[in-house]
C-alpha cells in the first residue's frame, strides 16, 4: 500500500470509523431523499394557446423564442388578438431544464381571477391590521381589478442554466431582447388599433413585470443590470423558488464570478452616490423572492433570501408555508402549479396595479405595500408580542421613523379601521342573556348568540396577563371581541362616551390552516368530534392596559352574511402566564432524545400556548414531536381501552396545532399534530448565518381541558439528509483541501529523502489528533472565524459554525478515502489482469504456438523501436498538451480534464505494472534460491536470458541502488495516484457544466468563458509539471529563515488552506484557482530549471536525491 505513514491498527480504526460515518450519513440521506415529498397541492387546470411572438434578428433569437399565452378553448386569430394587446405585460423566465410553457398555470388563474374579481374582503380584514404610512394612502380594498394581465414566456429551448455560467449569459441578453420585443409590441398595438379608428383606452406601458422560477429569477435580476436594458423597461420582478445569495451549484468558476457581479451590481444599484444620477439606478425596482421550504430540495430557503442584495424597503422573501391562502411547503416543481398558490400569486399581481391608469403603482412603497399585505401571514407579529421570535419583514419595511402630521393621522385612521366593517356589524341586540365567567378559561361549544363577560383584572391577576383564544369560528362574521374600559349595556361605538371607547380586537386574530374537518355522526342526539381551530389571538398585557372588561361576543347559529356557520364550533379563550408553559431544550438533550425521548406531562389546566425552545436549529437537527392524549376529565373504567378514552377525549378538545418559526425560511404550521416531524428549512452552520438562526421556536396550541403527554425525538435520518442538502457543495471543497494536504505530506516526504507515503496513508496520518488535525483544520478554522469577527458586524454563532464545519471536514475526508479505495482497486485490478496476460504470453513461448507469438513480440519492439515512436515516448508531455489544452480553450474544460484524467491512469498503470512484474519476479526467484538451497544444487537465475515480459515492464533491482525498483515505481505509483484523485475533483466540478453542453450540441457554441479556460490550463501544467515532484522541484527561502528552503509541499499547504477558506465562505470553486496557480508556478519552474541545466548551474542537490529515481 506505499510506506511511511502507516499508522498500524490504529490508523486503520481510524479510517475505518470516519469512512463508516461518511458512508452512514450519505446511505441515510439518500434513503430519506428518494421518499416521495409529500405534497398537498391542488392541481390548476386550463385551456392553454401559445401566440408566437417574432423577436429582431440577433445572436440568439434563432435558438430560442417568445410566446403569448391565451387562456380559452375557443380557436382565435393570432394578429387580431396580437394586435389588441392592452392589459399589464408580465413575462415568464423559466429555469433550469424548464419550459415556457410552464406559465401556463399562472397565466390561467391569472385570467380567472381577473373574470371573477377580488378576494373575499374577510382577506384584507386581516391584510389591514399594519399601520400604513403616507404613501399607502391611496391604497384601498379593490372592488374589481382595474386591467387584465398579459403573460409572455420565453422559449430557452430546456438548458441547463443552473450549471453553466455561459448558458447564464446568454439567457440574460435573449430575456433584455423579448423586453424590448414586448414594450415594442405594445407600442404597435396601439399604433395599430389608432389607426382602424378603433377605441383605445390609455397608454402603452411603460415596463413589464418579469416572474421567474428557479434560475429563472436570477436571470430576471440580472436582466437588470444588463447594460443594454432600457430605463424603467422593469420595475416589479417576482421570484419563485430561485437562488439569489449563491449559485446552487457552486462548482463553476464562471457560473460563481456572474453570481458575484450581479448581486454586486445590485448592491450598487441601491446606493446613493455611485452613479452620476442623483437618484440611484434601482431605487424603483422591487424584488419579491418566494421560497418553497422543506421540500424543496434544489434550492433551499437560505438561496432564495435577498439579505444583503435588496434593502428590506424594496423587497423581501416569504416561505410557501407561511403565506396567506397557501400554508404548504413545495417540491421545487410544483411551485409553478399548486392552485393554493398559483391563485394567490394571481390576485396579488392584479392587486398591484393602480386603477388611476391601469399601470402597476409608480411608488415602490407601496407595490412592497401591497406584495407584504397579499403574502405575508399576521401570526409572526402576533408571536412576536409573546415569545422572543422576530417579526416579519414586512414590520420593518413598512415602519418609518420620520413621520409627518398627515402619517400620524393616517396611523390613527388605521387604529379605527381594525373594526369590523359594516356589512357584518351586529350590535347586542341580537344577543341573548350574558354570561360571566368566573374562570380564566373560558369554552364556546356552540354558536349560542351569547355574550361573555370576563374581568381583566381579577382574572389576569398572579403573573396570567396574556390571553390567548382559538377557535374555528369565522372573525367578525361568526365571533367578535372587545375590551371595556367600563361595563356598558351597548357596544355600538356611537352610543359609548368619546373618552370611554371601546375597542374592538377582532382583526387582530390571524388566520391559521384548520387541518381535516372531523367526521360528523349521523345518529340523532350523537356528539361530533372536537374541530381543529382556524384563527387565534394573542393579547399582551400592555395591549389589555388600561381596559377592566373583555367579552367574547358569539353569532346566533343561523346564516350570517349568506355563509353557512360550521358544523361544529369550538372556541377556547384562556389567560395565562407564558413562563408556565415554556419549556427550554438544550443541545444535549436533543441528541440523547434520539435514544431516549424527552418527555414533557402537561396536566389539565395546562396554559394553551405552549413554547417549546429549541437550542439546536431544527433545520439542522429535525425533532419527531408527539402529542398523546393522557386524559380528558373522564374516570377511566377498569376495561377502557387506550383507544377508546382518545376518541371520547376527541369530543372534549381541539387537535393540537404547532407554530415553528425560522428567521430565514419563515413560518411552518403544523395543523393536527399528534406525531408528526417538526422541521424547518434553516441553514446554521454558515460564515453568514443572521443571529438566532442556530436555534427554533415553536409554540404548540394545545386544548387545556385534556392532559398530554409530549414526547420529543431527534430524528438522525431527517437530520443525515438536511446536511447533506446544506454542505454537499462545502464538503466537496474540503475534499479538494484533503488531497492538497495528502500531497503536502507526500511532497514533504520526497523532499526529506524519506519513504514516500500513498495518499491514503497521508489522508490518514493529516487526521491523528493534537498536531495534524489542530495545524490543518483548527488553526485555519479559528483564522477565518477571527477575520469574521474583525469585519463583519453580523456575526455567526462561534459553536454552531465549529461544530458544521468539523463534521462536513470529516465526512469529506471520508468522501476522500472511499474515492481514493476505489481508484486504486480499479487500478490495482487492470495492472493485475495486465501482468497475468504478459506472463501467460512468457509461458507460450515453448508451446506450440511459440514461433507466432516471437513473430509478435519481434514486430511489437519493432514498432516500439521508431524514431517516431521513442520522441513521442520521450516527450509525453507535449504529446498530452497538445491533446489536453485545444478541447479546454475551445471545446469545454471537462473535455480536456477528461483527457488528463486518461494520461494520470495511463501512468499510474505503467508505474504499478513495473512495481508488481518486479515483485512478482522476485518471489520467482526467491522460490527458485529455496528449492536449489533444499536440493543442494546451484541454480542459475534468469539474469543472462531477458524474457518478453522483462522487455515489455522493464525491472532493475540492482543491490547497489539507494533503494529497490520496487519500491521506486510504488512511489511513482503514489504519487501520481494522489495527483489523478485530485484532478478527478477538478473535473467533477466541471462535470454538471459539461451535461449542460452536451444538451446544446448542434444548436451552436460558443467558447468558453476565458477564466474557465485559464484555469483549467493552469491545471493541465499541475497534471504535467508537478504530478512527480522530482520533476518540478521548486525550492525558494523564506524571509528570516536561514538555510531553510520552502519546496512544493509549502505550496501544497496554502493551496489547502486557501480552499478551506474557499469552502467555508460558500464557494468551492476557487479552490481551483489554488490548483491553477500551483501549476503554472510548476510549469515556470520547469523552464526555468531546464535552463539552469542547460547552462550546468543546476544544483548539486537536485542531482544527489533521489538519483535512482531517475
Amino acid at each position: 500500500m506505499g510506506g511511511g505513514g502507516g499508522g498500524g491498527l490504529r490508523g486503520s480504526c481510524r479510517v475505518g470509523a470516519v469512512l463508516l460515518f461518511s458512508a452512514w450519513i450519505a446511505l441515510a440521506a439518500l434513503s430519506r431523499l428518494l421518499r416521495p415529498v409529500p405534497n398537498g397541492c391542488v392541481m390548476t387546470y386550463m385551456y392553454p394557446t401559445y401566440i408566437p411572438i417574432s423577436t429582431p434578428k440577433n445572436v440568439s433569437s434563432d435558438r430560442y423564442g417568445l410566446f403569448l399565452y391565451h387562456e380559452g378553448w375557443k380557436q382565435i386569430d393570432f394578429e387580431e388578438h396580437v394586435r389588441g394587446l392592452s392589459g399589464v405585460p408580465v413575462l415568464f423566465i423559466p429555469g433550469n431544464g424548464g419550459s415556457y410553457k410552464q406559465v401556463r398555470s399562472l397565466a390561467a388563474e391569472s385570467f380567472r381571477a381577473y373574470q371573477n374579481g377580488p378576494l373575499e374582503p374577510t382577506f384584507y380584514q386581516e391584510a389591514s391590521s399594519t399601520l400604513s404610512v403616507d404613501e399607502l394612502k391611496d391604497f384601498s380594498i379593490p372592488s374589481r381589478y382595474g386591467r387584465m394581465l398579459d403573460w409572455f414566456a420565453v422559449d430557452l429551448e430546456g438548458e441547463h442554466s443552473a450549471m453553466d455560467g455561459r448558458i447564464l449569459e446568454e439567457h440574460t441578453e435573449y430575456v433584455v431582447c423579448a423586453i424590448h420585443r414586448i414594450l415594442d409590441q405594445y407600442k404597435e398595438s396601439h399604433l395599430a388599433r389608432s389607426k382602424d379608428a378603433a377605441q383605445s383606452s390609455g397608454s402603452s406601458p411603460s415596463s413589464v413585470i418579469l416572474v421567474g422560477h428557479s434560475m429563472g429569477g436570477f436571470v430576471a435580476r440580472a436582466a437588470l443590470v444588463h447594460p443594454n436594458l432600457r430605463k424603467s423597461a422593469v420595475e416589479t420582478i417576482l421570484t419563485l423558488s430561485s437562488p439569489h445569495q449563491y449559485p446552487p451549484i457552486a462548482l463553476q468558476p464562471s457560473l460563481g464570478q456572474f453570481f458575484s457581479h450581479v448581486n454586486e451590481e445590485w448592491r450598487k444599484g441601491y446606493k446613493i452616490g455611485v452613479s452620476h444620477a442623483s437618484t440611484p439606478k434601482l431605487s424603483n425596482v422591487i424584488v419579491v423572492s418566494v421560497a418553497g421550504g422543506i421540500h424543496d430540495y434544489q434550492i433551499r430557503s437560505r438561496l432564495t433570501s435577498l439579505d444583503g442584495i435588496v434593502p428590506s424597503t424594496h423587497g423581501f422573501m416569504v416561505g410557501s408555508s407561511s403565506m396567506k391562502n397557501v400554508w404548504l411547503s413545495m417540491e421545487h416543481q410544483s411551485i409553478l402549479w399548486c392552485n393554493q398558490l398559483v391563485v394567490q400569486v394571481a390576485h396579488t399581481l392584479l392587486s398591484i396595479i393602480d386603477p388611476a391608469n391601469g399601470q402597476p403603482f409608480l411608488s415602490s412603497h407601496k407595490r412592497v405595500f401591497v406584495f407584504a399585505k397579499m403574502l405575508q401571514s399576521a401570526v409572526p407579529q402576533s408571536l412576536s408580542r409573546m415569545t422572543h421570535v422576530p417579526g416579519s419583514q414586512s414590520s420593518n419595511l413598512l415602519a418609518s421613523d420620520n413621520l409627518d402630521a398627515s402619517a400620524h393621522e393616517l396611523q390613527a385612521k388605521a387604529k379605527n379601521s381594525l373594526s369590523c366593517p359594516p356589512f357584518v356589524q351586529w350590535t347586542s341586540d341580537g344577543l341573548e342573556k350574558d354570561l360571566y365567567i368566573q374562570s380564566n378559561l373560558v369554552t364556546v361549544l356552540a354558536m349560542d348568540g351569547r355574550r361573555r363577560w370576563l374581568d381583566i383584572k381579577k382574572l389576569g391577576s398572579n403573573g396570567r396577563g396574556h390571553f390567548v383564544f382559538v377557535t374555528n369560528l369565522a372573525p367578525c362574521s361568526g365571533v367578535r371581541i372587545h375590551l371595556w374600559p367600563e361595563k356598558y349595556h351597548s357596544s355600538v361605538q356611537n352610543e359609548v362616551p368619546a373618552s370611554r371607547k371601546i375597542v374592538d380586537v377582532t382583526s387582530k386574530m390571524v388566520q391559521i390552516p384548520a387541518g381535516p374537518t372531523p367526521k360528523q355522526v349521523v345518529e340523532p342526539g350523537s356528539q361530533t368530534e372536537q374541530p381543529p381551530p382556524s384563527a387565534f389571538l394573542l393579547l399582551t398585557p400592555e395591549e389589555m392596559s388600561g381596559f377592566r372588561f373583555m367579552t367574547i361576543s358569539v353569532a346566533p347559529r343561523p346564516t350570517i352574511s349568506g355563509r353557512p356557520p360550521p358544523t361544529a364550533s369550538m372556541a377556547v379563550g384562556q389567560f395565562f402566564n407564558p413562563d408556565d408553559g415554556s419549556s427550554a431544550l438544550s443541545v444535549g438533550r436533543i441528541i440523547r432524545s434520539s435514544f431516549a425521548p424527552e418527555e414533557i406531562f402537561l396536566a389539565e389546566d395546562h396554559p394553551l400556548a405552549l413554547n417549546l425552545s429549541f437550542s439546536a436549529s431544527l433545520g439542522l437537527l429535525p425533532v419527531i414531536l408527539s402529542l398523546k392524549t393522557a386524559g380528558c376529565g373522564i374516570k377511566n373504567a377498569g376495561d377502557q381501552m387506550e383507544a377508546e378514552r382518545n376518541n371520547l377525549c376527541k369530543l372534549r378538545c381541539f387537535p393540537p396545532v404547532a407554530l415553528a418559526w425560522d428567521s430565514v425560511s419563515g413560518l411552518h404550521i403544523i395543523p393536527n399534530i399528534y406525531s408528526e416531524t417538526l422541521e424547518v428549512d434553516s441553514s446554521p452552520g454558515f460564515w453568514d448565518s443572521p443571529e438566532g438562526m442556530d436555534r427554533t421556536t415553536v409554540l404548540v396550541l394545545a386544548d387545556p381541558h385534556c392532559s398530554y403527554k409530549v414526547s420529543a425525538r431527534a430524528s438522525l435520518s431527517a437530520a443525515a439528509s438536511r446536511f447533506f442538502l446544506l454542505y454537499s457543495s462545502e464538503i466537496l471543497g474540503f475534499m479538494v483541501a484533503v488531497m492538497f494536504f495528502g500531497l503536502m505530506r507526500q511532497t514533504s516526504a520526497w523532499e526529506c529523502d524519506s519513504s514516500v507515503p500513498s495518499i491514503l496513508s497521508a489522508i490518514e496520518s493529516n487526521l491523528r489528533l493534537l498536531k495534524p488535525f489542530m495545524f490543518l483544520f483548527f488553526m485555519p478554522t479559528l483564522m477565518f472565524l477571527a477575520f469574521l469577527f474583525f469585519t463583519m458586524e453580523q456575526k455567526p454563532s462561534f459553536g454552531t459554525f465549529l461544530l458544521v464545519t468539523m463534521i462536513s471536514y470529516i465526512v469529506a475526508n471520508g468522501f476522500t478515502i472511499l474515492l481514493v479505495l476505489s481508484s486504486k482497486l480499479i487500478l490495482y485490478m487492470a495492472a493485475i489482469l495486465h501482468v497475468f496476460i504478459k506472463r501467460r504470453w512468457q509461458s507460450w513461448e515453448d508451446g506450440a504456438q511459440s514461433s507466432y507469438v516471437r513473430q509478435f513480440l519481434t514486430l511489437s519492439f519493432s514498432f516500439q523501436s521508431l524514431k517516431i515512436v521513442q520522441v513521442i515516448k520521450n516527450n509525453l508531455n507535449i504529446i498530452v498538451a497538445v491533446a489536453t489544452i485545444p478541447p479546454v480553450c475551445f471545446v469545454h474544460p471537462a473535455i480536456g480534464l477528461g483527457l488528463l484524467l486518461l494520461s494520470h491512469a495511463f501512468h499510474a498503470h505503467s508505474n504499478l505494472c513495473s512495481f508488481l512484474a518486479a515483485s512478482f519476479r522476485s518471489i520467482t526467484q526467491k522460490k527458485e534460491l529455496y528449492k536449489s538451497k533444499m536440493g543442494d544444487k546451484p541454480v542459475m537465475l534468469s539474469k543472462s536470458k531477458p524474457d518478453g515480459l522483462q522487455q515489455l515492464l522493464p525491472m532493475d533491482d540492482s543491490p547497489t541502488a539507494a533503494k529497490s525498483f520496487t519500491d521506486s515505481q510504488l512511489e511513482l505509483f503514489d504519487c501520481r495516484h494522489g495527483i489523478m484523485i485530485l484532478h478527478l475533483l477538478a473535473t467533477l466540478m466541471f462535470a454538471p457544466s459539461l451535461v449542460a453542453w452536451l444538451q446544446r450540441i448542434g444548436m451552436g457554441q460558443n467558447f468558453p468563458w476565458f477564466v474557465d479556460s485559464a484555469i483549467c490550463v493552469g491545471v493541465i501544467l499541475h497534471g504535467l509539471f508537478g504530478s512527480q515532484p522530482n520533476v518540478s522541484c521548486i525550492s525558494f527561502k523564506l524571509p528570516g529563515r536561514r538555510g531553510r528552503e520552502v519546496g512544493l509541499s509549502f505550496l501544497y499547504l496554502l493551496g489547502g488552506y486557501y480552499s478551506l477558506f474557499s469552502s467555508m465562505a460558500l464557494a468551492p470553486y476557487r479552490a481551483l484557482y489554488a490548483m491553477a496557480i500551483i501549476g503554472f508556478i510548476c510549469f515556470v519552474s520547469t523552464i526555468i530549471e531546464r535552463r539552469s541545466m542547460g547552462r550546468g548551474d543546476i544544483m548539486s542537490r537536485k542531482s544527489r536525491k533521489h538519483s535512482h529515481r531517475h
